[in-house]
Order: C-alpha cells, then sequence, then structure tokens
C-alpha cells in the first residue's frame, strides 16, 4: 500500500511556510505515514536547482533524500493559467506531473520563451490556457501527464462557478482524451463527482494542496500493488494506475478525503455580509446577496447539482467497516473507487486539549509511542488507541471511523467547522445544519 500526496506546495510558493523544503515536506510525511509525496512547485528556478541536487533517482521517475528512506517523491506541480476563451476570463489550476529532471528542464525552458516568469511564485501564473499547456507538455514527453485541480473550487478551477467550464470538452477540446483524472478539492467528495457524467471513466482522485507539513495528507490517494510479489514501482506505474490500463502494476486502491462540508467553498454566500445559503435556499432565493446586492459566491454542491446528469441518495451507496472499523463508502454497483473520511489528528487533539501547543506536543507523543497519523486514524485498534492516547481519543476515532462527525459548512472562503464533541450545543442541530442536496 501506497499512501500518496502529490499535490503540495514549497516554501517558494506565496503564503506557504518556510519549513516546507525537502527535508521538511519529507519529515512530515513520515510522521503522517505518507509514503509518496510530490516535489512541488518544479517549475521554481531556484527550487528545481534544490530539488536535483538533494534528490536522488531510486527508481525511474522515483526519487528519495538521503536520510529519508521510508518517504519517495515525483516531480509534481501546480501551475495557474489565466486567460481569456469564449469570451469570458478562465482561472484554471492544473498539476503537472514529470517523469525525470530531462524532461522537467525542457519544460521550463519552453515556458520561460514564451514569456513565462517562473521566478515569481513557486506556482506561477501564466497566460497559456489549459489545453496549451498540456500540448506543451505532451509535446516534450508524451510520457508527462496533467489533472486538473480541485476542479470545483469557484475562482481557481475546471468546474468553477466563477471562471470554469462544464466540461472538460469545452476546456481541452480535442485533448480531452489525456485527461485521465480529476482531483476532488476539499469543499467536495467522491460521491459528488460521480455524479457528473464525463467522470465515469476517469480517475477521482484526492491530495492535500498544503502549505504547510501539518496539513499534508488532509486528503490523499492510496494506491496498492495489483500482485503481491512486487515490491518497487515507478513514475510509470503510477502514471499507469491514473489512467486506469487493466495491465498496470499499481492500481488506485481508495482515496482519504476530507469531509466537505469543511472545504471553505462547500456552500454558497457573502463572508463580507455574513451571508450563508444552504443549496435549497439558493434555489428559493437566488444568488444576488440581499445585503449588498452583488452575486454570491456559489458554493460546490450547487455547482455539482447544476451539472449533474443524477443525484446519487444515500440508498444507492455501501458502507462497508473493515476488521479496524473503518468505514468505506462504495457506489452500490462497485464501480468507483471506494473512500474513506476522516478528520486530522491535530484538528482532533484541538477539540480535546483546547490549546494548539499542547495538540501539538500531544501528536507528537503519540507517533513516538502509537504509530503514524494514518495508522492511528485507520489501523490501529480502540483499545491500543486508549492504551496510549485515552479514552477520549479512542471516542474520537471511532466516531470518525463510523462517519459520525458534525460539520457546520463552509463558504465563500471560510472553512467549515469540525465538531466531534458535545455538537448538541450548536445553533442548529446536526441534520439540520448538515442538510444536503446529496
Amino acid at each position: 500500500m501506497i499512501i500518496s500526496d502529490l499535490h503540495l506546495h514549497s516554501k517558494y510558493s506565496r503564503a506557504v511556510s518556510q519549513k516546507m523544503d525537502l527535508e521538511g515536506i519529507a519529515y512530515w510525511a513520515k510522521l503522517k505515514g505518507i509514503n509518496l509525496v510530490g516535489t512541488a512547485d518544479w517549475t521554481h528556478p531556484l527550487w528545481f536547482r534544490q530539488i536535483k541536487e538533494k534528490l536522488k533517482e531510486i527508481f525511474p521517475g522515483v526519487f528519495q533524500l538521503k536520510n529519508y528512506p521510508e518517504v519517495s517523491f515525483v516531480l509534481s506541480t501546480e501551475i495557474s493559467s489565466i486567460y481569456s476563451h469564449k469570451e469570458k476570463v478562465r482561472r484554471i489550476h492544473n498539476l503537472i506531473f514529470s517523469p525525470s529532471f530531462e524532461t522537467a528542464e525542457k519544460i521550463i525552458k519552453k515556458l520561460s520563451n514564451l514569456g513565462c516568469n517562473l521566478f515569481s511564485d513557486g506556482r506561477p501564473i501564466i497566460g497559456l490556457s489549459s489545453k496549451e499547456l498540456l500540448e506543451l507538455i505532451l509535446e516534450i514527453d508524451k510520457n508527462s501527464f496533467l489533472i486538473p485541480c480541485h476542479i470545483w473550487t469557484p475562482w481557481f478551477s475546471l468546474y468553477g462557478s466563477k471562471s470554469g467550464y462544464n466540461s472538460i470538452k469545452e476546456a481541452f477540446e480535442e485533448l480531452s482524451d489525456y485527461i485521465y483524472a480529476v482531483e476532488t478539492g476539499l469543499s467536495s467528495d467522491p460521491i459528488m463527482n460521480w455524479q457528473i457524467k464525463e467522470l465515469e471513466n476517469r480517475s477521482i482522485v484526492s491530495f492535500s494542496d498544503a502549505h504547510s507539513g501539518q496539513k499534508l495528507g488532509r486528503e490523499a490517494t492510496v494506491f496498492i500493488f495489483s500482485d503481491n510479489s512486487y515490491k518497487a514501482y515507478s513514475y510509470y506505474d503510477i502514471i499507469d494506475a491514473l489512467k486506469q490500463k487493466p495491465d498496470s502494476k499499481l492500481k488506485i486502491g481508495y482515496t482519504i478525503e476530507f469531509f466537505p462540508e469543511e472545504g471553505k467553498y462547500h456552500w454558497s454566500g457573502h463572508r463580507i455580509c455574513n451571508i450563508r445559503y444552504t443549496p435549497e435556499e439558493v434555489l428559493k432565493k437566488g444568488i444576488i446577496c440581499p445585503v449588498c446586492q452583488k452575486p454570491l459566491t456559489i458554493g460546490v454542491e450547487n455547482r455539482v447539482f447544476d451539472l449533474s446528469e443524477k443525484i446519487i441518495k444515500k440508498e444507492e451507496l455501501s458502507f462497508i467497516k473493515n476488521k479496524s472499523e473503518l468505514t468505506f463508502v462504495y457506489d452500490k454497483e462497485k464501480k468507483r473507487r471506494p473512500f474513506v473520511s476522516i478528520v486530522p489528528l491535530l484538528e482532533v487533539l484541538l477539540e480535546i486539549t483546547q490549546s494548539p501547543a499542547k495538540a501539538e506536543k500531544e501528536f507528537l507523543r503519540l507517533i513516538k509511542n502509537l504509530g503514524t497519523e494514518f495508522e492511528i486514524l485507520l489501523k490501529k485498534s480502540y483499545d491500543e488507541i486508549e492504551k496510549i492516547g485515552g479514552e477520549k481519543l479512542k471516542q474520537a476515532v471511532e466516531i470518525i471511523r463510523e462517519r459520525k462527525v458534525f460539520v457546520d459548512p463552509g463558504y465563500d472562503g471560510v472553512f467549515g467547522k469540525v465538531k466531534i464533541f458535545n455538537h448538541q450545543n450548536e445553533e442548529k442541530k446536526p441534520q439540520e445544519t448538515q442538510k444536503s442536496l446529496f
């Protein structure tokens, strides 16, 4: 099993912790139990130089740091395309992968020659369209790969309500068949994406988009070997898994998800005016803010509803527990890869301790004495958790594994509020606050 987080950022991106260097990324990946991470930001010349100097290739397209054999890297980075298409300004973020330093250097050179300022930010803003970016990387190396990022985010995504498209075909035109996978983003989960017809045969993946080590793995994709005799893998095996090739060495086993209500664009609203609408309220009241008379930021749930061919009801899903009492969510016919939902361990400990300093101290103690974050959240027995972490932590993990957390949904850039305990005191009852089109 390979737990991967392939979308994150380095210290060369804006609003990112200065501790997000290669060692810092590997350190937190090891604590959390992540086996494979993206290098992030490799289009930035200074960061790319550090990557080349410090990483050693162990298998084709897979790299490691000298002192962190538990954590491997692949060359992945996010690029922001801002351009005009069909009389509308588009702002689309895409995750691109390179199989080698040589290919990455060619892509960097080509983008620079086209006038892209790669020194400005680890996630550069370029004037190429999403289609032109895909065409560019494929012309340089057919083994390059592109995944549209956090596809429902209103402002910067493929389906975004503010600047996106209504389909992959509309964005990538004749190259749309080269889009084999999409990233859910924090405000949507696989169920919501399963409702979109053109995603029916594409992989649904999830990554953290982390700006600090603590946020690594808040979403992740788990790859499994198709044959137990395999012990090593390459970049090409990862790409084959994303393409769902029948004979691939690796396959997507499942994804690890945020509860989507916690995402900061789940519902619609207007943060400045303190207006938040449920999907039903948007349908009844419209999309204009009643305070300032400006358009609301339309949230992910409403946008998914607009583009869905059908709405998946709870009775059309299967909830299956494994031997660790962890609940996996499947579509009824099991045509899609399942998922599990988590609350990051630091968030759990913050609710228990009510102190950021105490929560981080307890996090490190638990990692040292009990196991990695994912082992604690997904695998360890309740007896083991109680013995090392106490009764309260055991109860919290049990609630998470059974999908019984309470989340007051986020909207217009405001993260949702997760509650594991004492949510009875919220102004609205859980079932009322979490009322959903899905």
